[in-house]
């Protein structure tokens, strides 16, 4: 029993780390989380997959036999002790007892006999006489169901333990064995082979089922330790209308899935909703509402060229996938998801993400010169202690896989937020799932557009647009009546947008990232030529011309756009502000191009687990013999009364009656309820 018990807690232990470790996760996920040591640690002790893992079976096999075999030795004592009233005890040994009682009763043995009888059938006491040649020994037990608690409790563990080995992925193991079916290990399930693919028959399994609406699916995928199975069930479902309703927060406060159920042999159909905590049972099987996810949404993009003109106006739907470039600069953009609503908390905003707000007068020298992503591009929303819950509308989600398969993954806003008084765009980036999204900010000029700022920023990759606006700075800033002076400013300002286009300086740590630029160039050039002594005064000279050189690129850029040139004021100031750090930043932004989203088609999709579990029975049943063992165990207390009855000496009209009880549980009401005893049956006062 005590090795049962071992072995109980080790299971539950076993179970909480199944439950604080997400199982069947991508192995990724767990390098990220724990690292690559740990994670290969908890991978080989198989702690991601630890309710199918072969020591956690044996270790409920083991429990099961262990529990069967002392319930097996138990049951027929208890059997046996269910009808031993004991009445063959001395009616010496009553004395030894510690709760005992001495009496007398004015009649004879054979009255007393009848009437104590009697009064034990009322009270619910079972009793057994044995007539013996100097009196009657009457043996009497109550509470005998506590042996039953035991019984039960244990028998609901082997129950229990049953219906999870039946429900688990053992019987899947054991049906993919005798059948010869194989785990399919890719990521694209259209190339699974029939050895991949389970009948209608398996007699038990879990599986997700994806059905996009107006669409049905007939098959679910069960998830193995190494890849996964395609389940085949016998009917098809289709998914007429998803519907779902959100909290202010933007939390999902109810989805529901509209079905039509096929048929697959008779060909019947049978509608139904599915809803949260509602299942639908068909044939045995058991369709959930897990989730909902996108179903394949059309969406209408434009693809901005962060260097070129040459925009480009795609379409795409979420799944789907489009070839872009040619050769060794071919790239895969895959289409990964649609959020129609955002809710996004946007009270009391604060500065400090990259792009945020910042005055002209920023120094250089403090940008480190360091080429790492989440160092230049900020959260989406910095926010303090005020709330402001407010749905931001739409966004998208992209991959950018390059010829080696490594990706990145992007997600943009289609429309403009408004944060720190300025309204701009969120492009998203990172580098892993595990990791958060960082925003890069693009201001909107006045016809909420960042067209503006793109044309800046590729006004200022084009060699012939910066040196037309050092002129003009140059020009605009220089004495007119001093040539020499005109010219090195423009030389000047010249190099300044040089190193702040990232034409010029040292390389950074990713080739593909190119030369440094923005800011960090520029407080490179500082550190590396211009003593110490005189960075500070160098610092805010080269500010000052780089404010005024984009100035000069913005209104070549509205120019070029057929807008009318920005006058100087508090928008424009505030413009130049955020576009200036917007284009520091962008000189990080790991894409050559930036994506819009113009329109979309949403398809939502539902996702449904589909179960076949014989065990859920045995799970059931073990919970009440559970329930009432422990009820049993703890609440009913088994009692057993001993009464003799023989003649009074010198007195035959009367009954002695010698009385001892005892009981499994030594109670502190135990005394007071034999006292009470006794005086009910030998009419005692109290």
């Amino acid at each position: 029993m005590r090795f049962a018990i071992s072995l109980l807690v080790v299971i539950c232990i076993t179970a909480v780390i199944g439950t604080v470790v997400k199982q069947n996760e991508p192995m990724n996920n767990y390098v990220n989380q724990f690292g690559p040591f740990w994670s290969e640690l908890f991978g080989h002790m198989s702690l991601y997959t630890v309710y199918s893992a072969w020591w956690f079976l044996l270790m409920m096999g083991f429990l099961v036999v262990s529990t069967s075999l002392c319930v097996a030795r138990h049951t027929p004592k208890i059997l046996r002790d269910f009808n031993n009233y004991k009445e063959t005890v001395r009616e010496q040994s009553l004395q030894v007892f510690r709760h005992k009682g001495l009496g007398y009763l004015q009649m004879g043995p054979e009255a007393s006999l009848q009437q104590i009888n009697a009064w034990l059938s009322a009270h619910g006491w079972r009793a057994r006489a044995q007539v013996r040649n100097t009196g009657v020994m009457i043996g009497a037990k109550k509470g005998a169901a506590h042996k039953v608690g035991y019984l039960a409790a244990h028998s609901a563990i082997v129950l229990i333990c049953l219906g999870g080995l039946f429900d688990g992925d053992l019987l899947v193991r054991v049906t993919m064995w005798a059948q010869g079916k194989s785990i399919y290990q890719g990521s694209d399930f259209t190339q699974m082979s029939p050895q991949n693919h389970l009948g209608p028959g398996n007699p038990s399994f879990r599986g997700n089922l994806f059905v996009p609406e107006g669409s049905r699916s007939a098959s679910a995928l069960l998830n193995m330790p190494t890849g996964v199975v395609l389940q085949e069930l016998p009917f098809e479902v289709e998914l007429k209308k998803f519907k779902v309703e959100y909290y202010d927060t933007g939390m999902p406060k109810l989805f529901a899935s509209d079905i039509v159920i096929h048929d697959r042999e008779t060909g019947t159909t049978q509608a139904a909703t599915v809803k949260v905590n509602e299942p639908v049972t068909y044939r045995g099987l058991t369709l959930y509402q897990s989730s909902f996810e996108d179903g394949g949404s059309e969406l209408q993009l434009r693809l901005r060229n962060l260097s070129g003109n040459d925009d480009v106006d795609l379409t795409g739907k979420v799944g789907g996938a489009v070839q872009l470039g040619q050769g060794e600069a071919r790239s895969t953009l895959e289409f990964s998801d649609l959020r129609v609503i955002n809710v996004e908390n946007l009270g009391g905003a604060a500065a400090g993400a990259a792009g945020g707000a910042s005055d002209a007068a920023t120094d250089v020298r403090r940008v480190d010169l360091v080429g790492s992503l989440d160092k230049h591009l900020g959260a989406g929303v910095s926010v303090g202690s005020k709330k402001s819950l407010r749905n931001v509308g739409p966004s998208f989600s992209y991959k950018i896989r390059d010829a080696s398969g490594q990706a990145r993954e992007y997600n943009n806003y289609m429309l403009p937020l408004e944060l720190e008084g300025q309204r701009v765009y969120l492009l998203g980036v990172r580098e892993a799932t595990g990791e958060s999204f960082r925003y890069l900010r693009v201001p909107v000029d006045g016809r909420d557009s960042m067209d503006a700022w793109l044309s800046m920023r590729r006004a200022l990759a084009d060699p012939a647009q910066r040196n037309r606006a050092a002129r003009r700075y140059a020009e605009a800033a220089a004495p007119s009546d001093n040539p020499k002076t005109r010219e090195q400013l423009e030389a000047t300002s010249l190099r300044v947008l040089t190193l702040f286009a990232g034409a010029e300086g040292l390389k950074v740590n990713a080739p593909s990232q190119g030369a440094i630029g923005g800011l960090p160039a520029l407080s490179d050039f500082v550190e590396k030529e211009v003593p110490e002594a005189d960075r500070p005064r160098v610092s805010e000279v080269l500010l000052r011309i780089l404010n005024g050189s984009l100035f000069e690129l913005y209104k070549q850029a509205q120019q070029q756009l057929g807008q009318p040139a920005p006058e100087p004021g508090p928008q424009t100031q505030a413009f130049m502000t955020q576009a200036v750090l917007s284009l520091s930043d962008a000189m990080f932004y790991p894409a050559p191009m930036i994506l819009q989203l113009k329109d979309f088609k949403q398809v939502q999709a539902s996702v449904f687990q589909v179960t076949r579990a014989p065990g859920r029975t045995l799970v059931y049943a073990g919970a009440i013999l559970l329930i009432i063992g422990v009820f049993a165990m703890l609440y009913i207390r088994e009692r057993r009364l001993w009464i003799w009855l023989e003649s009074a000496p010198g007195r035959p009209e009367h009954t002695r009656v010698r009385m001892a009880m005892s009981s499994n549980r030594d109670t502190p009401d135990l005394p007071t309820e034999f006292e009470a005893l006794k005086r009910q049956l030998l009419h005692e006062e109290a």
